[in-house]
């Protein structure tokens, strides 16, 4: 098996994400979402919830987790980025989550761990 690029883990990483949270009933809505203020990986719906799901892929722990990457002050912006996502729509949502999916990959296999409601 040839060696990934970081982007590639990432976008492969994204993919499983996505397949994921649409196997736990969510809708996936869009992916990788940008505005001027930066970038939402995921956003699904949950129900009436809106959830921003912020997507991490490692293949090595040499920089932590996948989930202990994710930092209070990323999880603050993308709630801020739901909300500037939110004022474009024309549906309306009973809650907004911020969720982080975080993936790592050693030996060839991906382990997924989901953390809801990660603030």
């Amino acid at each position: 098996m040839a060696t990934e690029s970081k982007q590639e883990l990432g976008k492969r990483g994204e993919q499983l994400a996505a397949a994921y949270l649409e196997s736990e009933g969510m809708r996936v809505l869009e992916r990788n979402w940008r505005c001027r203020h930066g970038e939402i990986d995921i956003i699904a719906e949950d129900g009436r919830t809106l959830v921003v799901a912020e997507v991490k892929t490692r293949s090595s722990r040499s920089h932590g987790s996948a989930l202990e990457s994710v930092s209070r002050v990323k999880l603050a912006r993308l709630r801020m980025l739901a909300a500037q996502w939110l004022s474009g729509q024309p549906r309306t949502y009973e809650s907004v989550r911020v969720d982080v999916v975080a993936l790592e990959r050693f030996a060839g296999d991906f382990s997924l761990r989901h953390v809801r409601g990660a603030i």
